[in-house]
């Protein structure tokens, strides 16, 4: 027989060795003595209702059969009476192994008196008729631990079910209503501890629990610009207006409100409104309408008063802004960037005031930037590495420029004399030749500069000195082609043919 199987004779079961463990049993019986060979007879015909193994491996002990037949009948005695007392304790033994079952065993559904402990059931234990793949029902007495008997507490399963229905109903943190839902055995300490340590902390919070949960949730109250954030709900300040513009305006500062607003008649739209129980589902999707309707006009209204107090609009229309302007120096502004914002004018309804004034700057820094770096790289290239001596290169660079203009000055004389004027080959065919001076011919020339742009120059510079003599503020510009070295010389030589003074150079 194999293991597990049991005898066709007794129904008992085969051991290790494939022997019928009765008649093993009974066998060691009978060597030990010949007064116990007859007990054996009869322990082995009480449990299998009359055995041939039993008397087989007990027929040559002879001898003693009242005896044997007392010890069978004390033996039957015994044995009803420790049945008795399992019965009346109401304990459970697995029918494998006969280790206690009474917290927890699975019950065959096919056979009859069949309970079998876990470890049995999971090892596939066969007994009798019963086969492991027979249907199993799993009895519960409510008494096992899940965690194990070293686990704190010594809480039942039962106990750890009502705590996760607890947990549910109550939520977490409620551990007063999570106790009384437990039951009478359980404070609230015990039940937070036992819940944190073994569903949070332990390894099945450390499975379930990813270690960084995202935030779903919204927080409508942040800075940064929230339906609930204090940047929004918290009241502007007034405007910084006497009171005289104040009355001018209508304005009521209280309030942040004008007399006469954008949309005046918004109002009537809503003001005619009322809920009523027998309005059908079309009178209140009109009412909504008219709801929504109002609203939008609101936002648009608020819109136009923020883009009057971000543009500054209201000192603007009062006349301020021209003061404020003479008070702040500010930087010059180019014709290119003067272009860039008309151009980038579609933009001001998406940002604020300061904010494109904030852009313009950082541009202009970046353009600033840009020029500092391709100076430092011409340095570089030229074998300079301080700034000590970046200061003697830039001197000696212009006793250069200073030589090779005088030295063009004097060939040009000697081309006048050899009636040879091979200098202005380059701009004699240019528009506005004509109008120059020998010595403005030569200056362009040197320069580099047509004689167009040259005249232009002439032009803007003669006209604000004169400007300046009168007294009015000169408000013309110099174009962004003419550089300060450029303009200097144009200055010297204006100065020396008389056409400005020196104290205006």
């Amino acid at each position: 027989m194999r293991r597990g199987d049991s005898c066709g004779g007794c129904g008992g079961r085969a051991g290790p060795d494939g022997a019928c463990v009765v008649r093993r049993d009974a066998a060691r019986l009978a060597g030990s003595g010949g007064g116990w060979a007859g007990a054996a007879v009869a322990a082995a015909a009480a449990a299998g209702g009359g055995c041939s193994c039993a008397a087989a491996a007990a027929g040559p002990a002879g001898g003693g059969a009242l005896t044997a037949g007392g010890a069978a009948a004390a033996a039957g005695r015994a044995a009803g009476g420790e049945r008795g007392k399992m019965a009346e304790l109401g304990k459970k033994y697995c029918v494998y192994c006969l280790a206690e079952v009474s917290p927890l065993r699975f019950r065959c559904t096919e056979c009859q008196d069949i309970e079998l402990c876990p470890e049995c059931f999971s090892a596939g234990a066969e007994i009798g008729h019963h086969r492991r793949y027979h249907g199993y029902q799993l009895v519960d007495g409510g008494r096992f631990t899940l965690w194990g008997p070293e686990a704190e507490g010594g809480w039942t399963s039962r106990e750890e079910q009502l705590l996760l229905d607890a947990i549910e109903q109550f939520g977490f943190g409620n551990w007063e209503d999570m106790a009384a839902h437990v039951g009478a055995s359980r404070t609230p300490q015990e039940v937070m501890e036992h819940y944190v340590s073994m569903y949070i902390h332990g390894n099945l919070g450390k499975a379930c629990i990813p270690d960084t949960i995202p935030n779903r949730v919204t927080d409508h109250t942040c800075p940064s610009g929230g339906p609930l954030s204090p940047s929004l709900t918290t009241p502007l300040p007034p405007l910084d207006i006497s009171v005289a513009e104040q009355q001018q305006l209508g304005y009521m500062p209280l309030r942040d409100d004008y007399e006469i607003e954008y949309d005046q008649d918004a109002e009537t739209l809503i003001s005619g409104l009322s809920v009523n129980y027998d309005d059908d589902d079309v009178e209140i999707e009109l009412k909504r309408a008219h709801v929504d309707m109002y609203v939008r006009k609101l936002k648009e209204r608020q819109r136009r008063k923020n883009i009057a107090r971000d543009y500054n609009l209201v000192p603007a229309f009062l006349g301020k802004d021209k003061k404020e302007k003479e008070k702040a120096l500010k930087r010059k502004i180019t014709k290119e960037e003067k272009e860039l914002r008309l151009k980038l004018r579609p933009l001001y309804q998406f940002m604020s005031c300061k904010e494109f004034d904030d852009l313009f700057e950082n541009m202009h820094k970046e353009k600033m930037l840009r020029a500092k770096i391709r100076e430092l790289q011409r340095y570089r290239r030229n074998g300079i590495t301080k700034m000590e001596e970046s200061a003697e290169y830039e001197a000696a660079r212009h006793k250069r420029e200073k030589r090779k203009e005088n030295k063009n000055l004097a060939g040009s004389k000697r081309g006048k004399e050899d009636g040879k004027d091979s200098e202005f080959a380059a701009i004699e065919n240019l528009p506005g030749f004509e109008l120059l001076s020998d010595r403005e011919k030569v200056l362009c020339s040197s320069l580099n500069l047509s004689p167009a742009r040259y005249v232009t120059v002439k032009t803007i510079i003669i006209k604000d000195h004169l400007q300046k003599r009168q007294g009015i503020p000169s408000k013309s510009r110099l174009p962004s082609y003419l550089d300060k070295v450029l303009k200097k010389r144009i200055l010297n030589f204006l100065t020396e043919s008389g056409w400005i003074s020196r104290d205006a150079s």
